[in-house]
């Protein structure tokens, strides 16, 4: 599939030229950190040199002075207090976080994550009901509530109170909670807006911590969580959540926990610990738990303190992940041939596909795929009690959402935001359904939205590149949303004749460009082998591409890897 190549800084510009002379670096590097919004010598010293008293005063958030008295109290008085949180790594780290560091001042304490398919997301009428009927008088409910008015109300009338620790956009309405902890509200002063769900667990500890004279040494040892929280649900990596994934991923290529050092042993992870390990490796298997089993195991792990049972968590884990992942592949077959095999498949703007034999687990994984391949919104939708429920996916510049509430005079129920949405309806409503979503979406879709985009962050030549800027380039780190791994492109690049196809359709290449033809480097291409003609018939080619170190018997180059080419104009 085609894709349009966005070059975000293609011109000079009076900010990144006067930060290139005060602090005496290259343009590339210039005009790298003016893209992440660095500007001075002070933004530069706080972005390359990440430290812990760079985190905010907890107390700076609205809600949490009432949430510390209301721990103290509970604890003054030996209540059973009750820890709950959403099923994905964001909420069973957020509890393992919460939980982890609670329990040593909490004699009565107790974590919940609701079962995925029979109470679905965000706090449930049934764990209010098992708080009652085991006498908990107080729920910290983390990654989830601010918009659960009636659970709340539930509770209140129960005399069971609520602090909420949410990361989501409130709606207009806030729930009667005794404490509301969530940096979106719109009269909250907190000077950071991207925490994850477990980072606001983080600054709940680190606010009792305060209070109580506490060592700061004992909320830090949590980081490593929060640090796999940040990376997996996809908040920005800038300000607070930068420092704390950071000093996590520190964390856990230093001295990880248990159940994080049995799942790297696990996966054989050799090479030191990154977001994308975060994000490819723990993520998936902390998520399978809720997916296929109950996000409880997740916790479990997480909160295990006996590297002996941790192993013996994380091989059932990892076990469960492998049941997903063949759920996943077999689905996405399946899914495929459907697609495939319908010719009115080329002219639709939207993907609407059921299967009443699909698991929910995987569903909302399978859509994600299907974007990659077809690149247009897309519902997949499974039968689950009696209705078709489902997982939509968007494409990167469309409101799915908008969409979908477009079309919720047939829907039972729907919520989520704008690239990713659940809902659920009656199986009759199905066709009309997909009629109207179709509708809705060719009418509000640009063919421009429709095709991909790589965002590129700046071209070069091939001498700019050097061991110097690799070194800084390191620096950059971590990376994710906001602070995404830099992206080059280079025009007019051609192979020695050192070019070959390898493995699953890979290429391998020996690239230089003519104006410096001694200026040689490998590169890499995944699943790009078709192009290997182009360059053995000389022909120049346009890329864009990562830059690496790559270590091989000892030695270390500069490796490129190439995410896109094309025929230079």
């Amino acid at each position: 599939m085609e894709k349009h190549w966005r070059i975000k800084s293609s011109e000079p510009n009076s900010e990144s030229d006067d930060l290139q002379e005060k602090l005496n670096i290259d343009r590339v590097v210039a005009r790298l950190l003016k893209l992440r919004h660095v500007l001075n010598y002070e933004e530069a010293k706080t972005f390359f040199r990440p430290e812990l008293n760079q985190l905010h005063d907890p107390f700076l958030m609205k809600g949490m002075k009432e949430a510390i008295d209301r721990i103290d109290l509970a604890i003054s008085k030996n209540e059973k207090v009750l820890i709950f949180g959403d099923y994905d790594v964001d909420g069973t780290t957020a509890v393992s976080v919460v939980y982890s560091f609670f329990k040593d001042f909490i004699k009565n304490i107790v974590y919940y994550i609701p079962d995925r398919y029979k109470e679905g997301y965000g706090i449930s009428f049934k764990s209010i009901d098992f708080a009652e009927e085991n006498n908990f008088s107080l729920i910290i409910a983390l990654d989830c509530g601010i918009k659960a008015i009636d659970k709340v109300d539930y509770a209140n009338k129960k005399n069971i109170e609520f602090i909420i620790c949410d990361h989501h956009l409130p709606g207009n309405k806030l729930p009667e909670a005794l404490a509301i902890l969530d940096q979106k509200q719109h009269d909250c002063n907190y000077p950071y807006k991207e925490l994850s769900g477990a980072g606001i667990g983080f600054k709940l500890i680190q606010a009792f911590s305060f209070r109580n004279n506490l060592p700061q040494e004992n909320c830090y040892k949590y980081l490593d969580l929060v640090a796999t929280s940040i990376a997996a649900d996809i908040v920005p990596i800038t300000g607070e959540n930068r420092v704390m994934a950071y000093f996590g991923l520190e964390q856990i290529n230093s001295n990880p926990r248990p159940g994080i050092k049995a799942l790297l042993n696990i996966n054989q992870q050799k090479n030191p610990a990154n977001i994308s390990t975060l994000v490819f490796t723990l993520g998936p298997r902390i998520n399978a738990a809720g997916r296929i089993e109950h996000g409880s195991k997740a916790v479990e792990l997480l909160t295990c303190e006996e590297d002996v049972q941790a192993d013996v968590f994380a091989l059932a884990i990892n076990d469960t992940n492998s049941q997903r992942r063949d759920l996943d592949l077999g689905t996405t077959t399946e899914a495929y041939e459907l697609l495939d095999n319908d010719p009115l498949t080329s002219a639709k703007r939207t993907t609407v596909l059921f299967n009443e034999n699909w698991h929910k687990g995987v569903i909302g994984i399978v859509a994600s795929r299907l974007i990659e391949k077809y690149y247009r919104p897309t519902i997949v939708l499974t039968e689950s009690d009696g209705n078709v429920t489902g997982s939509a996916r968007s494409v990167r510049e469309y409101d799915v959402y908008s969409a979908i509430e477009k079309c919720s005079d047939l829907l039972e129920q729907f919520g989520g935001h704008k690239f990713a949405a659940g809902l659920s309806l009656k199986k009759e409503n199905l066709e009309a359904f997909k009629t109207k979503f179709e509708s809705v979406v060719s009418e509000s879709i640009t063919a421009d939205q429709l095709i991909p985009k790589i965002e590129v962050d700046i071209e070069l030549e091939f001498h700019e590149i050097t061991d110097k800027l690799l070194r800084i380039l390191k620096q950059f780190a971590p990376h994710g949303p906001e602070n995404m791994t830099p992206l080059f492109c280079c025009r007019s690049v051609f192979d020695t004749g050192w070019g070959q196809v390898f493995g699953n359709n890979h290429l391998k290449l020996e690239l230089f460009q003519k104006s410096n033809p001694n200026i040689r480097f490998q590169a890499i291409a995944f699943d790009k082998g078709d192009y290997v003609n182009f360059f053995q018939r000389k022909i120049p080619m346009d890329i864009v591409f990562k830059i690496q170190e790559n270590e091989f018997k000892g030695n270390t180059t500069i490796q490129l890897v190439i995410e896109d080419l094309k025929v230079s104009e």
